[in-house]
């Protein structure tokens, strides 16, 4: 069978192009199945094929996350070891080090995603990171402030394809409401990555010295190291397209094509030009972007400058650097029990809000206290309550858009608007500004603000929205096929569609 076969656009980062592949892969899968006549599979069965799923993609996945995040966010830990001293950094240098990283990732998305469809999965995600492991390793050789700048600038377009690749990868083997947790799992690695960052910066900070190269130096150097150990095993272990993977069996390749082919229903798969200028002039969609960059901007903040933060509260750099790790440990938890209960409930609004709520509440103990334990717990509530909201996020904005072509673009809005985040990131916590940092706390408070604010919008309106719909038209399940057919163009506006709350 064709890999094109299995081209899903719910979660690419579509351009023209892209978009009529993804047309024709989605027409293909609509075609009977070579594999032979359907199977019928209980609930009982069912849960089996998914934890073998799980089993065999989700852990490794989560891995590769876990390094991409250590990697990209590897330099606040380094700025504890002398990084700046050594390198002559002086005023905004950090700042900016952090921020140039951001443009180039975001560029590289789009380009990226093309670039696995036009070869799979199991190539090109290893490839990419053999691309960032061993630009990790040259920084840990730069001499000057300059060298700095141009590997962080290369090792955003080496990691720009990994998160919207794997969010990708993850639709092509399970239902949309079956992504949501399957999600978590994954963007959880990011909280163990800051957990897991603290504590090898710390042990790598011992080797001083050694080879004539300072500690912040061999940070870089053995988790760039450690990334390209796993990347040449990922060209290995990866595994490409339900009806490729050697882990199912032909009974169970056919069970996830059919399932992923019932989740489509019946709205338009096709390329249309129509359909990128819905998903542009969405107003929903642009709401979900504001969403989206009040919630990545204190995300990459905290990501970046948590090690500087926990510091100033009056620990030593190598205590700061295992300091940080309690706030990871407690946000990984919330972010997957987060993902678990709104896929439970089929809702994600009331969690975005709760979770911005708590971040809020991290931020303004943050701002308003001088109690160096109510500064940590607040740090704690911060991570807390980011972290959960960028799968639930992403997850939220891909269930509400109807249609292949809409959905890719409307992800690509969606991920690309918030990643600036990042570059915004970069300059929220200045050193001007220490040991409290008011105007960093203030300015991301008002970010999840917008965001919660928004967020409550929404749900009120889409909750409301499908209320007129049940309303006004018969209940989705009582429509027959060839009616859901005459509306298949309308996307989300079908009177048969119902928002995700």
């Amino acid at each position: 069978m064709s890999e094109w076969k299995h081209l899903d656009s719910t979660t690419s980062l579509a351009t023209t192009a892209d978009l009529k592949v993804e047309a024709s892969s989605l027409r293909a899968l609509s075609s009977p199945s070579p594999l032979g006549k359907p199977s019928t599979f209980d609930k009982k069965a069912t849960r089996r094929l998914l934890r073998k799923i799980d089993f065999n993609l989700i852990p490794f996945l989560a891995l590769l996350y876990l390094l991409s995040f250590l990697d990209r966010t590897n330099i606040g830990n380094a700025r504890l070891a002398n990084l700046e001293k050594d390198l002559g950094m002086k005023g905004l240098n950090y700042n900016v080090a952090l921020s140039i990283f951001f443009p180039f990732y975001v560029a590289a998305e789009i380009p990226s995603n093309m670039m696995m469809k036009a070869t799979r999965p199991s190539l090109w995600i290893p490839f990419i990171m053999v691309c960032w492991g061993f630009l990790c390793v040259m920084m840990g050789f730069v001499h000057n402030y300059t060298g700095l700048l141009v590997t962080r600038a290369f090792l955003g377009i080496a990691e720009g394809g990994l998160f919207p690749g794997v969010t990708y990868y993850i639709t092509l083997w399970y239902r949309r409401h079956e992504c949501g947790f399957r999600m978590a799992i994954f963007f959880s690695a990011a909280t163990a990555a800051g957990a897991f960052g603290g504590l090898l910066s710390r042990a790598i900070v011992e080797m001083n010295g050694i080879a004539g190269r300072p500690g912040w130096s061999w940070i870089f150097i053995i988790e760039g190291i450690v990334t390209l150990g796993v990347a040449i095993l990922a060209f290995f272990v990866m595994h490409d397209y339900p009806d490729t993977a050697k882990f199912l069996n032909n009974e169970e390749k056919q069970e996830v094509l059919a399932r992923l082919k019932l989740d489509r229903s019946s709205l338009a798969d096709e390329y249309d030009p129509k359909y990128f200028w819905d998903a542009v002039s969405d107003w929903k969609i642009w709401v979900h972007m504001f969403i989206t960059i009040g919630i990545y901007t204190p995300l990459y903040s905290i990501s970046l400058f948590l090690p500087t933060i926990v510091k100033s509260l009056g620990y030593t750099n190598n205590e700061a650097q295992l300091m940080t790790v309690p706030p990871y440990v407690v946000a990984c938890f919330f972010t997957l029990g987060g993902g678990y209960l709104a896929d439970k409930v089929g809702q994600r609004g009331i969690f975005i809000i709760f979770f911005n709520i708590m971040a809020i509440t991290g931020f303004t103990m943050l701002y308003i206290s001088t109690n160096d334990t109510v500064k940590y717990v607040g740090c704690i509530l911060a991570a807390s309550g980011i972290y959960p909201n960028v799968p639930q996020g992403v997850a939220w904005n891909g269930n509400n858009i109807g249609g292949s072509t809409k959905r890719g673009v409307g992800i690509a809005m969606h991920v690309g608007f918030g990643n600036l985040g990042g570059a915004i990131s970069g300059f929220i916590y200045q050193s001007k500004n220490a040991p409290r940092y008011l105007p960093g706390h203030g300015t991301l408070i008002g970010t999840v603000t917008m965001s919660t604010i928004l967020a409550i919008f929404m749900t009120i309106y889409l909750r409301r929205e499908n209320a007129r719909r049940d309303e006004e038209y018969k209940r989705p399940e009582e429509y027959t096929e060839s009616e859901k057919t005459a509306e298949r163009w309308k996307g989300d506006n079908a009177s048969f569609f119902r928002y995700t709350i």
